[in-house]
């Protein structure tokens, strides 16, 4: 079981599918965070400090941060799947490849 912080833009369905596979996935929506619209290198510090890998869609940005600093507990960079079952069993069986789930 891996635990995940999902941003505002990933998929519920997928977040869904995640949790039904048993990973422990906080959204950004559950949080006092929703819909503040806050700069992503404070969503990678929000996830850094709850020791949760942050998963996105958002390649450009959170690449970009990461080679900045790889002071943060992870980050599960998908590219966008309107397949959202796909898209979760992607993450998962990366997730497990990685042994972090």
């Amino acid at each position: 079981m891996a635990l995940l912080l999902a941003d505002e833009n990933f998929p519920a369905p997928a977040i869904e599918r995640l949790r039904q596979l048993d990973h422990d996935v906080l959204t950004l929506l559950q949080t006092d965070m929703a819909g503040l619209a806050i700069p992503d290198d404070q969503v990678l510090a929000f996830a850094t400090t709850l020791d949760r890998c942050l998963l996105t869609l958002n390649r450009k940005d959170f690449i970009k941060l990461h080679t900045q600093s790889d002071h943060h507990a992870g980050i599960v960079i998908c590219t966008s799947d309107s397949d959202f079952i796909a898209l979760a069993d992607r993450v998962d069986l990366c997730l497990k490849d990685a042994k972090i789930a």
